[in-house]
């Protein structure tokens, strides 16, 4: 089921459509994608009527073996959180981000049971969080860490996938969970787990339309046409909130209250990759390498793409 777009957005997705750049046949463009992230969206914000076959879609259980597909040139571009990003950089990842998204921060956290007597991140020394290595929950115990003035080590972080985190976290072989949305919004709305932490103040609140260095060179109308199309969807979202929710959910099986909250409280947003991005970019880089997960000197700039900015501000 597909919600219409208001008036704006309409208009904005025919100009889309309408565009005089004309895409040549070839082979689709291959996206990676988190279950019920970009192409959820942009199927409910109808950009994808008339192109199905022009984006051929990868779906990921996580950010980290999304970027090992885009290392190993199994698909073009996909979007990731800027901590995997920042990871797979620093690897050697041949890709760089040529989009960012912003969303609040509510979604990110640190969970514990309802009953738990856990009441804050001090009171989880010794104890163990279940997260995902590399992944954005891995970064805001870091930088929640850092914040609390608690040492690296304060805690026992056993990396997980999030199906297997979520299993770990509700047979209590795990005292808390730290992850993304929508688990944060299911475990809260539906079993009552409580934020101890979220990553308001101490995390940018970043992901990434991350591409590959040969994909840019050679299939730039395809990345363009792609990241206008998700801009459109996203704003479209924020826009629809309700309706959104309600396809999402049929979607993807899961309770309508979890949707809502969810997209009420992030109103994720597609941005152009500029000096704030990249400020926000360099602190992820910094952190970890206080850390010592980050060995090989980079620098933001060398791996954000400002190149796309025209399309995101004109769509």
């Amino acid at each position: 089921m597909t919600f219409l777009p208001t008036r704006r957005i309409l208009l904005t997705g025919a100009a889309l459509l309408a565009a005089p750049r004309v895409l040549r046949a070839q082979a689709p463009l291959r996206v990676g994608d988190q279950r019920g992230n970009a192409r959820a969206v942009m199927e409910a914000a109808g950009v994808l009527k008339g192109v199905e076959g022009r984006f051929a879609w990868s779906e990921f259980p996580a950010a980290a073996p999304l970027v090992e597909a885009l290392n190993a040139g199994a698909i073009d571009t996909g979007l990731v959180g800027d901590a995997p990003f920042t990871f797979g950089a620093a690897a050697g990842v041949p890709a760089k981000a040529i989009a960012a998204t912003r969303q609040g921060q509510d979604g990110l956290a640190i969970l514990v049971p309802k009953d738990s007597t856990v009441q804050s991140l001090a009171d989880l020394r010794g104890k163990r969080i279940a997260t995902g290595r590399g992944s954005i929950g891995h970064q805001l115990v870091l930088a929640a860490l850092e914040d609390a003035k608690l040492p690296a080590d304060a805690v026992k972080l056993v990396f997980l996938l999030p199906a297997d985190a979520k299993a770990a976290y509700g047979s209590g072989a795990v005292e808390a969970w730290s992850t993304w949305e929508p688990y944060v919004s299911q475990e809260e709305v539906l079993a009552g787990s409580r934020r101890i932490v979220d990553g308001n103040r101490i995390t940018p609140g970043l992901s990434f339309q991350a591409a590959r260095d040969d994909a840019i060179a050679s299939r730039r109308p395809d990345l363009e046409d792609f990241v206008r199309r998700l801009t459109v969807a996203r704003r479209w979202a924020n826009e629809n909130i309700a309706g959104y929710a309600k396809t999402w959910s049929g979607l993807m099986n899961v309770p309508e209250p979890v949707a809502v909250q969810w997209f009420t409280r992030a109103r994720t947003r597609v941005v152009p990759i500029d000096d704030s991005v990249a400020r926000d970019e360099q602190g992820n880089i910094d952190l970890y390498t206080r850390a010592g997960l980050v060995r090989r000197r980079i620098a933001a700039d060398d791996i954000l793409d400002r190149s796309f900015s025209a399309v995101i501000q004109s769509a």
